[in-house]
């Protein structure tokens, strides 16, 4: 009981420190553009290195821009990466075997979504809404949010969605030109 306390208050830790784009590596980070705002995203290569490199490389072909969100369960999370917007495609390169690891999925957390099989995770992901500790060591966690969230939260749910919203552009913070920038990146 003690042990999931501090698991629980360790994670909204991390969730309510406000991490400027600037404390962030800007090759490292992505920068995810949703309806009602942009959400930034601390990528964890050093749990997670080649699915970190497989997200990074299909965003940089702009891959994810206009994908919807094919699966979002109130309370639980919000699924995305399918190309065919079914939950049952993904991209052209092979599947990836698994790189579990010890980081909790806690609110923010994002995953590698994947079939039963814990090797063929490809190009789906998952940005956990509460607490899904229960999936911890089962599935490879990649990257967390770390400003927001709240529009995250304002995904329209469904399974799937009756009119999904979409990712409207993700982008690598490395790769954005200074007139595109994150306004808490710009220096005053």
């Amino acid at each position: 009981m003690l042990k999931t306390f501090a698991l629980l208050l360790g994670s909204l830790l991390i969730m309510s420190a406000t991490t400027q784009a600037a404390d962030l590596d800007p090759e490292n980070t992505l920068l995810l553009d949703l309806k009602d705002g942009q959400v930034t995203i601390k990528l964890m290569p050093d749990i997670a290195p080649k699915h970190v490199e497989r997200i990074k490389s299909l965003t940089r072909e702009g891959f994810y821009n206009g994908i919807v969100w094919h699966r979002v369960i109130d309370g639980f999370m919000a699924q995305t990466g399918d190309p065919t917007g079914t939950g049952m495609g993904g991209s052209e390169l092979p599947d990836l075997a698994a790189e579990f690891n010890d980081y909790n999925f806690g609110r923010g957390t994002i995953g590698a979504a994947r079939s039963q099989s814990p090797n063929s995770a490809n190009s789906q992901w998952f940005i956990c809404f509460d607490d899904c500790s229960f999936l911890n060591n089962q599935y490879t966690v990649w990257g967390q949010v770390v400003d927001g969230m709240e529009h995250v939260d304002a995904i329209t749910k469904g399974e799937p969605p009756a009119n999904p919203d979409k990712i409207i552009k993700m982008q690598i913070a490395a790769d954005v030109k200074s007139e595109e920038a994150p306004k808490a990146a710009v220096a005053e």
